[in-house]
C-alpha cells in the first residue's frame, strides 16, 4: 500500500515523543493528524517542525482534544489507520494526592482505547514507561526484561504508580474488548536525544540539571537511556510490524548511566566529588532487536545531543 494514503493519529503532538513521532511519519510519506489541547500547541508543533526542516504541512491536520474529556476524539480518529498514543504527563515534582497522576493516566488511556475500537483503527501503539516494568524487583545483577512488572501495591511513587495502572488497564481493556483493534506498548526508560525548540519537555531536564550543578551527586543512581529518535522509529517499526500485535517492547540503549558518568561524559564533573559511580542497572533491548530489526543509538550519543541541542535553543550556562 501507499504509504501517502495511511493516516496516522498521534497523541500528544507538541510532546517530546509527540513531536519525534510526527516528524519521522512526515518524512516517510504519512498524512498525520495529532491531538493538541489548544491551538496554541499547534503553533507550537508547527515551529518545532520548521526548526528541523518541515516546511510543508499539508499533510498535517491538527484536533483539539483532551485526554480528560470525550470531546472530538472520534474527529481524530476518524480515517486514520493507526493510533501512536504518547500522550502522557511527566511531572517534575510528585503530586501530594497521587490521583492526580493516576485517574488521567488510566482515564485517558481508556479513553483512547475505546474511541479507537469504536473507529476500527488497526493498530494502537502506545508509550508505557519503564516505571511499569522495574520497580518491584532488586536492581542488582537483575536483567530486565519485557516479561517483568512494577507492583502497584508497593511502595512506590505516584508517577510510577500511574504508568503501571494505566498500562495494566490498556491490557485488561484490550482483553476483554470483542474487536479487531490491536495494542503494542512501549516502555521507554529515561528519554534523552535532541529537543526542537525551547519549549522542551520536563523529562529532558535531567541532562540541563547536570549542565547547570542542580544535580545532587551524592544520591547517585544508574539507569537506562534512550534516545527520542529512536523511540519515535521503535513506535513505527511497532505500528507496522506483525509480530509486534498484543506484545510490550522495552526501549533502552545498551547498558546504563548514572549522573555523574553524565557529567564526565559533557565534561561537567563537580572537582569536590569524590565517590564512584553507582552499580549499573540491567535492561535488555534483546526483543526490539529480535523482533522488530530494531538497532538504537548509543546512550553516550544521545546525551551529546540532548546538550548540544539544549545550548541552542535555551539560555543555560554550564557550571
Amino acid at each position: 500500500m501507499n504509504q501517502f494514503k495511511k493516516r496516522v493519529l498521534v497523541t500528544g503532538g507538541n510532546g517530546f515523543v509527540g513531536i519525534h513521532c510526527i516528524l519521522q511519519l512526515l518524512q516517510q510519506g504519512y498524512t498525520v493528524k495529532t491531538t493538541v489541547r489548544t491551538s496554541a500547541k499547534a503553533e507550537q508543533v508547527k515551529e518545532m517542525l520548521k526548526n528541523v526542516g518541515i516546511t510543508s504541512f499539508e499533510n498535517l491536520e491538527f484536533v483539539e482534544a483532551d485526554l480528560l474529556n470525550d470531546k472530538n476524539w472520534n474527529d481524530a480518529m476518524e480515517g486514520c489507520e493507526y493510533v501512536l498514543h504518547v500522550a502522557s504527563p511527566f511531572p517534575m515534582i510528585e503530586p501530594e494526592d497521587e490521583n492526580e497522576l493516576i485517574i488521567p493516566a488510566k482515564e485517558g488511556t481508556l479513553r483512547v482505547l475505546k474511541a479507537a475500537q469504536k473507529n476500527n483503527i488497526k493498530r494502537v501503539v502506545m508509550t508505557s514507561s519503564f516505571a511499569a516494568v522495574g520497580y518491584s524487583i532488586s536492581r542488582e545483577d537483575y536483567v530486565f526484561t519485557e516479561e517483568d512488572w512494577t507492583d502497584p501495591e508497593t511502595d512506590i511513587t505516584p508517577y510510577i504508580k500511574s504508568k503501571t495502572i494505566a498500562e495494566k488497564a490498556a491490557w485488561n481493556f484490550m482483553d476483554q474488548a470483542e474487536s479487531n483493534t490491536e495494542l503494542t506498548v512501549i516502555n521507554p526508560v529515561a528519554i534523552a536525544g535532541p529537543v526542537l525548540s525551547d519549549n522542551y519537555s520536563t523529562s529532558i531536564q535531567f541532562v540541563e540539571h547536570i549542565i547547570t550543578g542542580v544535580i545532587p551527586f551524592e544520591n547517585d543512581f544508574s539507569f537506562g537511556i534512550v534516545d527520542v529518535r529512536d523511540v519515535a522509529d521503535l513506535h513505527l517499526k511497532a505500528m507496522l510490524h506483525p509480530d509486534a500485535k498484543g506484545e510490550r517492547f522495552l526501549a533502552v540503549a545498551d547498558g546504563s548511566m548514572s549522573f555523574i558518568e553524565i557529567a564526565e561524559l559533557l565534561d561537567v564533573k563537580p572537582e569536590d566529588y569524590s565517590g564512584t559511580p553507582p552499580k549499573p542497572v540491567h535492561i535488555s533491548n534483546q526483543k526490539a532487536r529480535k523482533v522488530l530489526g530494531w538497532n538504537p543509538r548509543s546512550k553516550e550519543e544521545a546525551i551529546l545531543a540532548t546538550a548540544e541541542s539544549l545550548k541552542k535553543y535555551s539560555d543555560i550556562e554550564q557550571e
